[in-house]
């Protein structure tokens, strides 16, 4: 039976959603039908931007150490960049420009800007090596990468000499001198118009090949990527106005912003939703749990969202009593479950801030599922129902037919916020849809009978490692890059603070005699810092093969699980 709180969002939700409501919907042809999709919202993030930075005005919204902007300094910053890239520097209508930097009020300068002049802002990893940088800027064709130095060095390093232009910010500047070598070209008269159809943004998607994949979407699909969080919004404030949590004028929501930007997470529904909201971002350029006690006690941060290791550790540092952290409202997280035990203590020992959860993808803009408050302390394994009124959830199998109820099948989702596809990728666009417009998450689940969703396993030969999805073969491949190693096989470890760490086993050519330790150095700086194996085992001998001759990738994985196990002891 659907739940209490479920039965007010429900009805809370319809009302919202009806004519002549806040979020009144129409309908847009999808894949031979129809989906819903927010009527109000604007057409193009740049009319978005405009909307919302107007309305809020002198409002303030970036906290950056001692820089503090207000709304319309940032879209004033922003505009500048846009009639500059519009103008001398040539960025056309769908031309791919590249952000390759840490957090900083730049980076959301630049990418109003990129977007208000008609370009494609490229979310470059900022994790990435000099050589997966290049490679990511080469795979979209990117005309002009806009750089902090400590990303435009690894470029440098890597010999990068591609066609992109590489233009070098220093972001450590105020934001006026930080993009004055953008603005010292001269500007254009005007912006170009913009409509939902147009191309809007790149992300990159790390799947089962190992290789990275630019995930494309327009304008239409990320503004009501973002609209589905608005909505979700206005419902729990709805609901907190009438549990009495909120009365009179609440005070200006802040949030901290604890993830990289280039993350769907952070780009959608931290920092595209915060625009609608009014809300402070107070950024943080590393992740920092004392100095996260001190921005939330300092700044009144109203909400946290970040991977489940953050909150585990807000939860559980010693000095957590030293800080007054009445303000938060919430413990939202993302990109990995959160282990059972947590979810417990959160709600136990944070009463007034209760952890949330959601599901989402690059490919979906960051929407999915969402559960909250009651909802999550009574089902706290699910990621909880398909976000209303513009998300549908489907459990299908191989050939894209549903399952029974309650049968695992493929986690599948279908809104209009769905991307157009991999750029230059046509078999894996299409190999990723349903001929109905679900696009296939390569997650394994299931539908309880409230239709709450629970994960249960992966399609993808990927790790979660704090959030960050790990791809084995992209690990493997650094591995068979060591002259001495003849196989690999690389797959998760369960680690409680992290949910996963890499681990793996490789067998050496005849002849050669290496540690672990000596291998693990040989393949860190070929990979992102995250990605480096935590565990390697070495085994003699060729590795256990199946009847095809493949490796015993399952075999292999059960094995040394146990080995950790017995390594790590009960806390492992």
């Amino acid at each position: 039976m659907p739940s209490a709180l479920d039965l007010r969002i429900d009805a809370i939700t319809a009302a919202l959603i009806t004519d002549g409501g806040p979020a009144a919907l129409r309908q847009i042809s999808y894949y031979g039908g129809s989906v819903p999709m927010v009527a109000a919202a604007p057409a193009s993030l740049g009319g978005y931007f405009q909307q919302f930075c107007t309305a809020h005005g002198a409002t303030e919204f970036l906290v950056s150490g001692e820089e503090r902007l207000s709304f319309g300094q940032v879209y004033e910053a922003a505009h500048a960049v846009a009639l500059a890239l519009a103008g001398e520097w040539g960025v056309k209508p769908g031309d791919r420009i590249g952000i390759a930097m840490r957090n900083a009020p730049s980076w959301i300068v630049l990418y109003m800007g990129v977007l208000m002049a008609g370009g494609c802002a490229t979310l470059l990893n900022g994790w990435w090596q000099g050589q997966e940088l290049a490679a990511g800027i080469d795979s979209v064709e990117a005309t002009l990468v806009l750089a902090d130095e400590q990303r435009a060095a690894r470029l440098a390093d890597a010999g990068y000499a591609g066609s992109a232009q590489i233009v070098t910010l220093d972001i450590s500047k105020n934001i006026n001198d930080a993009i004055a070598p953008i603005l010292a070209k001269t500007p254009a008269n005007a912006l170009p118009e913009v409509t939902g159809d147009d191309l809007a943004t790149i992300l990159f998607t790390s799947g089962s090949t190992g290789q990275s994949k630019g995930a494309f979407s327009n304008h239409l699909q990320v503004v009501q990527g973002t609209y589905s969080y608005i909505v979700q919004t206005m419902m729990l404030l709805q609901i907190a106005v009438q549990d009495g949590l909120i009365t009179g004028t609440p005070p200006q929501p802040c949030m901290l912003l604890s993830v990289p930007l280039f993350h769907v997470t952070g780009e959608v529904p931290m920092m595209l939703v915060s625009f609608a909201l009014g809300r402070k971002i107070v950024m943080m350029p590393k992740w920092d749990v004392v100095e996260a006690f001190r921005l939330i006690e300092k700044e009144k941060v109203t909400s946290f969202t970040g991977v489940p290791l953050m909150s585990f550790e807000l939860m559980t540092h010693p000095d957590r009593a030293k800080y007054d952290l009445s303000s938060l409202q919430s413990l939202a997280a993302g990109g990995a479950p959160r282990p059972l035990e947590h979810v417990k203590r959160l709600t136990e020992e944070m009463p007034n801030s209760p952890p949330a959860i959601g599901y989402g993808l690059t490919e979906t803009n960051g929407v999915g599922c969402g559960n909250v408050s009651t909802n999550y302390q009574e089902k706290p394994t699910s990621t909880g129902r398909a976000s209303a009124p513009l998300v549908e959830v489907a459990i299908l199998d191989d050939a894209g037919k549903p399952v029974p109820q309650g049968s695992r099948g493929e986690v599948c989702i279908r809104s209009v916020a769905v991307f157009s596809g991999y750029w230059n990728n046509p078999k894996a666009s299409a190999d990723c849809m349903t001929e109905d417009g679900f696009f296939r998450s390569g997650d394994i689940g299931y539908l309880d009978a409230d239709g709450y969703l629970f994960i249960v396993d992966r399609k993808k030969d990927i790790i979660i490692r704090g959030g960050e999805n790990i791809s084995c073969q992209e690990v493997e491949a650094a591995l068979y890059e060591h002259p001495a190693v003849a196989e690999a096989c690389v797959f998760g470890l369960p680690e409680e603070r992290l949910g996963e760490v890499v681990g793996g086993v490789v067998s050496l050519r005849p002849g050669h005699s290496l540690s672990s330790e000596d291998i693990i150095a040989f393949v860190k700086p070929r990979l992102p810092s995250y990605a480096a194996p935590h565990r390697l085992w070495i085994e003699g001998g060729l590795l256990p093969r199946l009847g095809t001759e493949k490796l015993d990738k399952v075999g292999l994985r059960k094995k040394y699980q146990a080995e950790w196990a017995k390594e790590s002891g009960p806390a492992g």
